[in-house]
């Protein structure tokens, strides 16, 4: 059960071995997915429980950055040194101590602790998972691979919150099966014939390097993360706003992100049939028209949701199309510090998104559709300007 030492041949990847591994990983990425839904509004629950305040709660969760941070700059080290499947291993180890600490360590400075392991594993999980499935990957099916992955962690996503609508949020029970979650990641990746390629160190492993490299992709990530956590902030809010109720608000990011699985597969299919490049301008072009239109659609409640389900599918594609791009065109070392430098923009983009969205809201009643159209409509003229870069 140890490392490839080779890299991978296309014969690998056409191999049985290779169909196998690409399926351990996108289920990796699920459970990756899951474990962090789950873990999230589980400890936030808990902490209220306990008579925190919400900047305390928003204190510790933002542990979890700090964590991803920190990781992704050792990142290319550690999977040169380790390879990725030691490494997957080493962070669900981590994350699945971690998460059966926190009922057993009720000492709140632990807690912040416990949050910035989480952090770090989740960067190495996502990261090496992300690499992984790229060099799987044929350039024939790349757009598919990356597509079922993406799928399969907005799957993941989706399924956290469920879970714990079943197994309730208070005692050990929750944090005990979150734990196990993370362990069954080590069963998909366990088997000797899942193949695990080695990736060298970059000869420089500076962020501004990878930023030089791959901007467009970076920037997918920072409007990824801004957009998602602006939604999930303030979507809901917005259409209460409007005059839906509650009940019916709160369901259109469950919309949205069954659109988001659901129609990955077929964008992935034009991903690998068409020129990559305007495929994601298409989608951002798709997307800011989409959120253009927000305003209008929420005076009906199906034209809402038809629009909400094709949004979600096509801003979610720009990000599975655009890494895709970074595959194609980046190996190794150079790839797994793309990824990793991608998580210091994911922190940015988090940060920003609330942000920016809550100002828009304050200053206009669409504020939030517009926030999300302008921030769509800007990526796309960046893809279209920056032609030869990833």
């Amino acid at each position: 059960m140890t490392d490839d030492a080779a890299p991978l041949s296309h014969s690998a990847a056409e191999s049985p071995g290779s169909v196998l591994s690409r399926a351990a990983v996108i289920a990796t990425a699920m459970v990756f997915g899951l474990t962090y839904s789950l873990s999230a509004p589980l400890i936030a629950f808990d902490l209220a429980g306990r008579g925190l305040s919400e900047a305390m709660i928003g204190a510790n969760a933002a542990m979890h950055a700090v964590g991803v941070l920190i990781t992704a700059v050792a990142l290319p080290r550690l999977v040169a040194l380790l390879g990725p499947r030691r490494l997957i291993f080493i962070s669900i180890a981590l994350s699945s101590v971690a998460l059966i600490s926190f009922p057993l360590l009720p000492v709140l400075a632990l807690w912040f602790l416990l949050r910035l392991f989480l952090g770090m594993a989740a960067e190495a999980l996502f990261v090496t998972s992300e690499t992984w499935i790229n060099a799987l990957s044929t350039e024939g099916t790349r757009a598919r691979s990356m597509a079922a992955y993406t799928a399969a962690l907005s799957v993941g996503l989706a399924l956290g919150p469920l879970i714990l609508s079943v197994v309730g949020t208070s005692g050990v029970l929750p944090f005990a099966v979150g734990a196990g979650i993370a362990l069954l990641a080590a069963v998909f990746v366990a088997s000797p014939r899942i193949i695990a390629p080695h990736f060298d160190e970059p000869r420089v492993g500076s962020p501004v390097r990878f930023v030089r490299l791959a901007p467009l992709a970076l920037s997918v990530t920072l409007l990824n993360a801004a957009i998602e956590t602006a939604g999930l902030s303030f979507l809901a809010l917005y259409a209460i706003n409007l005059g839906w109720a509650e009940a019916h608000a709160t369901r259109l990011m469950s919309v949205m992100m069954i659109g988001a699985i659901l129609l990955q597969l077929p964008i992935g299919w034009l991903g690998d049939t068409m020129d990559r490049r305007r495929l994601v301008i298409a989608l951002a072009g798709l997307s800011a028209a989409g959120a253009a239109v927000w305003p209008l659609a929420l005076g009906s409640t199906m034209a809402t949701y038809a629009l909400l389900f094709v949004w979600g599918g096509s801003f979610v594609g720009i990000y599975t199309i655009m890494i895709t791009v970074v595959g194609s065109r980046f190996r190794g070392g150079d790839l797994v510090g793309i990824y990793a430098v991608s998580g210091l923009f994911w922190g940015l983009g988090a940060l920003v998104g609330p942000l920016g969205a809550g100002i828009a809201m304050q200053a206009h009643p669409h504020g939030l559709a517009l926030f999300v159209a302008l921030a769509c409509a800007g990526f796309a003229l960046a893809a279209w300007r920056l032609r030869d870069t990833a």
